[in-house]
């Protein structure tokens, strides 16, 4: 990218190397479709939660909300212009194989569990490692440059540590009495020049993703409308995606909103408490961030949020890479072919170290 275009962009980058340097924590991200950055920094190494989501600044929640979003006082906030260069896809990643009998032994039980009741639908997940050379902030770079329709971001907090990622999916929109937020649901490789042919499984999964959040939502809003699913792209992959808007009821606040969506079908299941217990039985790995959502809370006036499911993530250690991907599991999954659809999401990030 020319350097005087992004000049202010850079400057940025070496507030970056500075906090890093001296454990000051940070957020950087640039919304989808957006040209331009924006920094949240925090001027001292305090690790805050939220406690009620009206406080101001970026709120960064694990899957297993318990009083522990971890919020990055907004102490300083700098935006600056940001113009990507087109990044060429690679097609010849071949991701390894390592770990992929204890999958298919995993998704093998939880169809079982679908064949007994119990469950409609459980979103089950793994964890790749990968060592890798790359700065975080060079990485960062790749996923704005490669990812210009998601959610893209760099964050850090000493007492935390370091995740990145690029994810397609909005948990909440809010400002004042309007909410948004989407249904997005069945993964498929996108091919150039290639329209996806959804399946029986994808267009079930996506219905019962949109009934489950229409069914939740209903007791906070005073209107919900469901937009008609439409495939979306999203990196190296397709999804079924049906937005959804509405307007708040007069009592309903964030923190209400949030505790209703979270966990989503997308990332959990249905039921809710039953694919989560599942999960944390099963998956014999702790999701930390991954399948949490984060982003900005009241930076301006009023009440206001914008809240991402944290997909497509990862976590940077010295040397190393840990890759969270996973795919939803009903009644008519194959282990096989979720196995494969595991390797097509691990490439979103495998591409950009």
């Amino acid at each position: 990218m020319p350097y005087q275009e992004n000049k202010d962009f850079y400057i940025l980058l070496k507030k970056i190397d500075f906090c890093f340097e001296k454990g000051l924590p940070f957020s950087i991200y640039r919304k989808p479709s957006e040209d331009h950055v924006k920094g949240i920094f925090q001027s001292n190494d305090q690790l805050h939660t939220t406690i009620d989501f009206r406080e101001r600044g970026f709120v960064f929640a694990p899957f297993v909300l318990d009083s522990n979003a971890v919020l990055i006082t907004a102490d300083e906030v700098n935006t600056v212009s940001f113009e990507a260069e087109s990044q060429p896809t690679s097609d010849k990643l071949v991701p390894s194989d390592l770990g992929k009998d204890i999958h298919l032994n995993l998704v093998k039980k939880g169809i079982d569990k679908i064949g007994k009741g119990v469950l409609k639908k459980v979103v089950l997940s793994r964890k790749v490692d990968v060592k890798h050379s790359r700065k975080a902030t060079d990485i960062f770079r790749s996923l704005l440059e490669s990812y210009p329709n998601a959610f893209c971001y760099l964050f850090f907090h000493p007492a935390v540590g370091i995740w990145c990622g690029a994810t397609p999916e909005t948990l909440l929109a809010i400002k004042g009495k309007q909410l948004k937020t989407m249904s997005l649901a069945a993964t498929l490789p996108f091919e150039e020049g290639v329209r996806p042919n959804w399946g029986s499984k994808e267009i079930e999964e996506q219905e019962m993703v949109s009934s489950y959040i229409e069914e939740r939502l209903s007791k906070n809003l005073k209107r919900l409308d469901i937009g008609t699913a439409k495939a979306i792209k999203a990196g190296g992959l397709w999804h079924l995606k049906s937005e959804i808007k509405g307007v708040l009821s007069e009592d309903s606040s964030v923190e209400e909103i949030i505790s209703t969506l979270h966990p989503t079908p997308a990332i959990c299941g249905i039921p809710m408490d039953a694919a989560k217990d599942f999960i944390l039985a099963n998956e014999n790995y702790s999701r930390s961030f991954y399948t949490g959502f984060l982003g900005e809370l009241n930076l301006n006036e009023g009440k206001e949020a914008h809240l991402f499911v944290n997909l497509r993530c990862m976590e940077l250690t010295e040397g190393n890479a840990s890759i969270f991907v996973g795919g939803g599991i009903t009644s008519a999954s194959n282990p096989e072919n979720e196995w494969t659809e595991t390797q097509n999401k691990s490439k979103t990030m495998l591409k950009v170290l």
